[in-house]
């Protein structure tokens, strides 16, 4: 059976991947159910699972880890310690990016999801839900004011604000040190030589002095509990996995759900029939967030996983202690589980209960806040639609600012046009 895809790597790097990623990675969907890709200055080639079912088996299938470490008998090279070493990240601040909860398996992974769990349950979320409408109310409020000629940019002052503001009251973050990590953030997207290094020392500092401080002051927040567990059973959480949680709670707790909102509401503006739609039906907003995150979800690419043993995808086989990278586009793009992909369709899978899409993972390491991101999602676009009836893009959409990031799909701004606004409520 064969075990080679194209002949030349795909460079995940690429600028005209980049530009058009749901075309890009398509095409090499039906290429092959397998295809190598690369990234600069990485010697090994990895490979690109493509198709919806594959996508979901290197997902589900626990012969793939997360943890190059959990390959028995081999010594692989861990990846992403080697991409984060070329980003100019010193060791002593690497290890926080590289131990989190997304990189363990088997049962490490689980005793750290059952730490946080509980806070992203159904019901906890539902109960927070009056307190992110709350939010989201106060922060259209507010929109008009941040109008320049006429333009206000939806992702600085609305689809960014709304998640941050939440994920950091959920875990004890002061509202006064929110607009640091928004900042920092920022740091850890760039593609500059050593632009990551300087904002993760400072989110580092930063945790432990937050974790002095609740431990002097504890509050009724997620930091407080997780230090309680910390002090009262070290082995059930180490130094090292609480300041990793934090940060990982908090970056994962807001990207994505604030790409979400973007890239959702400009899918919309760009859909008037899609947008009249919701705006006659707004108890279509469940699936339609689904759809959203399917058509256009600002996750492209999973982490890698690394074979256990050799697994066969597709009639190819990925050899023990290779690695893998899951592609959600090409699989939420699939015709073979989707009909007519292209289309954006709000009403697509007609129950908002069901997730059929990738968008969010799948299996073991299935998005920990996907419930909250989701309702984070309704609020915000129903709100937005409601509040300002008259909403429409500054600019054509071909010039919309997208953020370059590799195997992910992001706008850098949003400019709209308000409209006259109705009353909240």
């Amino acid at each position: 059976m064969s075990t080679s895809g194209t002949t030349e790597p795909v460079n995940l790097f690429d600028a005209d991947l980049a530009r058009d990623p749901f075309e890009g990675f398509s095409r090499l969907r039906e290429q092959a159910p397998m295809v190598r890709g690369s990234f600069p200055g990485l010697g090994s080639p990895v490979w690109l699972v493509t198709r919806y079912d594959d996508v979901k088996t290197v997902l589900g299938d626990r012969r793939f880890v997360n943890n190059p470490a959990s390959v028995p008998g081999a010594d692989v090279g861990n990846i992403r310690e080697a991409l984060i070493e070329a980003r100019g990240i010193p060791p002593e601040y690497a290890v926080y990016l590289l131990d989190s909860i997304l990189d363990s398996d088997g049962d490490d992974h689980l005793r750290l999801r059952r730490l946080v769990s509980r806070a992203f349950t159904a019901r906890r979320v539902a109960e927070l839900r009056p307190r992110v409408e709350e939010i989201a109310e106060d922060l259209l409020d507010r929109l008009p004011g941040h109008a320049v000629d006429g333009a206000a940019d939806l992702i600085e002052h609305f689809a960014y604000p709304l998640p941050i503001t939440v994920i950091c009251e959920l875990v004890g973050i002061p509202e006064e040190d929110r607009p640091r990590w928004r900042e920092w953030g920022k740091g850890l997207v760039s593609l500059e030589p050593g632009a990551m290094a300087e904002p993760l020392r400072h989110m580092v500092t930063y945790i432990h002095e937050l974790i002095a401080r609740r431990r002097a002051e504890p509050a009724g927040d997620l930091l407080t509990g997780l230090i309680r567990v910390h002090d009262e059973d070290g082995d059930r959480l180490t130094d090292t996995e609480l300041v990793t949680m934090v940060l990982t709670l908090v970056l994962a707790g807001h990207e994505t759900t604030a790409h979400l909102i973007g890239n959702g509401t400009a899918a919309l503006l760009t859909h008037p029939d899609q947008l009249a739609a919701l705006r006659a039906d707004p108890g279509l907003l469940p699936p339609a967030v689904h759809e959203l995150m399917r058509w256009c979800g600002p996750v492209q690419v999973t982490r890698f996983r690394y074979a256990a043993e050799d697994v066969e995808i597709g009639g190819m086989t990925v050899r023990r202690g290779e690695p893998v990278m899951a592609v959600l586009v090409s699989a939420n793009y699939d015709p073979r589980r989707f009909e007519d992909p292209d289309r954006l369709d709000i009403a697509r899978e007609p129950d908002g209960h069901k997730e059929v899409h990738v968008g969010f993972g799948h299996g073991l390491h299935y998005c920990l806040g996907a419930a909250l991101a989701r309702q984070e999602g309704e609020v915000a676009l129903g709100a937005l639609l409601r509040r300002y009836p008259r909403l429409e893009l500054a600019v054509a959409p071909e010039d919309l600012d997208r953020q370059f990031f590799p195997v992910s799909w992001r706008l850098a701004h949003l400019p709209v046009r308000l409209g006259t606004p109705n009353q909240a409520g």
